[in-house]
C-alpha cells in the first residue's frame, strides 16, 4: 500500500475554507431557525455509535458504514445518518415525553461511497422529525417544513417529487407475485431512473400482456395531481389504493399550505426501499443533479428501540446546498465585512473598549497592533476619549487609534 503524502486527504472529504464554512453555518442557521419556529427542537447525537443498535438500524447499506473497533473488541459506526440515533433517544431518554415529539439537528454524517460515483464520504445534514403521527397531515407538515427550510437558505428554484413505497410495492407484488429477485432489479432500475433497462427487462419477463403493461404504465405517472386519477386505473389492488388515497389527503394539506407549486407527483418513486414504509419526497434545486432533500415515512424503525411510533421526516443535504447556492456578490461582500481597529500602545485600552462595544451590534471586528515607529500609520489620530475616525474602500473600514506621526 502507498503511503499518503504529507498533505493528502482520503478520498470523498473535503477541507472547509473560511468562506465556504461561512456559507455552510448561514445554510444551517437559517435553515435551523425556520424549523425552531415550526416547534421542532433542536437536538445532538454522538458522532459514533454501537454497530449492533445504531448501526444495524439505519438506512444505510451495511458495506457503505464506517464501522471500528473499541478498546473492549466492541464493533462501533460512525454515524451514517441521524434518523436512527434519534429513534434511540426518543425510545430512551424521551421515553415518556408524549407523542408527538418534534426535533430537529445539524450534524455530518458518513457513508463508504463508491469513488467513481464523485460522491462524499463525509457530508453535512440538517434535518427534522416528526415521532407518534402517522395522519396525512404529519406528511404534509414535514413537506411544507422542508420546503419553508429551502427557501429560507436561498433556493429560489426547486421542485420537490413525493411519491409512496406502498404503491409501487404493491403493484410489483401484484404483476410479480413470489419474484423477489426480478423485483429487487426492476426497483434498482427505477432507482437509478434507468427507464431503458427497466423496458428492456420487462419485456423480457414470462408475464402475460397484462401484467406488463402494469408496469410499463407506472412510468407515465409523474406530473400533478391527475397522476393520482390515472394511477387508480392501473390495477384495482388494496396496497395501491391505500397509498394513493393516503397521498390525495397529502396534497389536500400541501394545498392548504400554498406550496402545491413545488410539488410533483412521481409514483415511481422508492427512496431506499428498506427503509421507507409510506410517503416518501425528494427535492431537487434547479441544475443539480443530486437532490438537495430526502424525506418520507418509516413507522417500522422505532420498534427496533423498543417503543413502536409512526414517525416521519426529512433531512437538507446541506453540503449540496452550499455548492447549489448563487450568492449576490454585494450581499456576500456586506456579511464578510471586518472591521479592523489598528493602536498604538498609548491607545490600546480605547481601542479595545470601542472593539467591544462594536461586537455587541454584531459586527465582525479585529485589532491590530501598530508601533508607534512602524510603517503601516494611517493619517488618521484619535486622542484619548474621542470617537475615532475610520477610513477604508469597497465597504470596509478601519478605525485607527494612534497619534499622527
Amino acid at each position: 500500500m502507498t503511503k499518503p503524502r504529507m498533505f493528502e486527504k482520503p478520498s470523498g472529504v473535503r477541507d472547509y475554507l473560511p468562506e465556504a464554512v461561512r456559507r455552510l453555518r448561514a445554510v444551517e442557521r437559517k435553515a435551523l431557525c425556520t424549523m425552531d419556529s415550526w416547534g421542532y427542537a433542536q437536538i445532538i447525537t454522538p458522532t459514533m455509535e454501537y454497530y449492533e443498535t445504531v448501526g444495524t438500524a439505519s438506512s444505510t447499506s451495511d458495506h457503505k458504514l464506517f464501522k471500528l473497533l473499541n478498546q473492549r473488541g466492541t464493533t462501533m459506526v460512525l454515524r451514517s445518518d441521524m434518523t436512527a440515533p434519534i429513534a434511540r433517544v426518543v425510545a430512551s431518554l424521551l421515553g415518556k415525553e408524549p407523542y408527538p415529539i418534534r426535533l430537529s439537528y445539524h450534524a455530518n454524517v458518513f457513508r463508504s461511497m463508491e469513488e467513481e460515483a464523485g460522491r462524499e464520504a463525509e457530508f453535512y445534514q440538517t434535518g427534522a422529525e416528526m415521532i407518534g403521527d402517522g395522519s396525512p397531515d404529519a406528511d404534509a407538515e414535514v413537506i411544507a417544513l422542508s420546503i419553508a427550510c429551502l427557501e429560507a437558505t436561498g433556493i429560489e428554484r426547486f421542485k420537490v417529487a413525493l411519491g409512496h413505497h406502498g404503491f409501487l410495492k404493491g403493484l410489483l407484488e401484484y404483476a410479480l407475485p413470489q419474484q423477489d429477485e426480478v423485483q429487487t432489479q426492476l426497483k434498482l432500475r427505477l432507482v437509478q431512473r434507468d427507464v431503458v433497462g427497466y423496458r428492456e427487462l420487462i419485456h423480457n419477463l414470462p408475464i402475460d400482456q397484462e401484467h406488463r403493461g402494469c408496469l410499463e404504465q407506472v412510468l407515465h405517472l409523474r406530473g400533478g395531481r391527475d397522476v393520482l386519477k390515472s394511477a387508480r386505473g392501473i390495477a384495482d389492488v388494496p396496497a395501491m389504493m391505500e397509498s394513493i388515497h393516503h397521498l390525495e389527503k397529502v396534497w389536500d394539506v400541501l394545498e392548504a399550505y400554498g406550496v402545491e407549486d413545488h410539488i410533483v407527483l412521481d409514483l415511481t418513486m422508492l427512496g431506499d426501499f428498506s427503509y421507507y414504509t409510506g410517503t416518501i419526497f425528494e427535492g431537487y434545486a434547479a441544475d443539480t443533479g443530486f437532490p438537495v432533500l430526502n424525506g418520507g415515512r418509516y413507522d417500522n424503525l422505532l420498534q427496533q428501540f423498543g417503543r413502536s411510533a409512526p414517525a416521519t421526516g426529512f433531512a437538507l443535504q446541506t453540503t449540496r446546498i452550499v455548492d447549489a447556492l448563487s450568492i449576490n456578490r454585494d450581499a456576500a461582500d456586506e456579511d464578510i465585512a471586518i472591521l479592523t481597529i489598528q493602536y498604538d500602545e498609548l491607545h490600546r485600552q480605547e481601542a479595545f473598549r470601542e472593539a467591544a462595544r462594536l461586537r455587541k451590534e454584531g459586527k465582525k471586528v479585529v485589532t491590530q497592533y501598530i508601533d508607534s515607529e512602524g510603517e503601516k500609520r494611517l493619517d488618521v489620530s484619535v486622542e484619548a476619549g474621542v470617537q475615532p475616525d475610520t477610513c477604508g474602500d469597497r465597504g470596509s473600514k478601519v478605525l485607527a487609534f494612534t497619534n499622527r506621526a
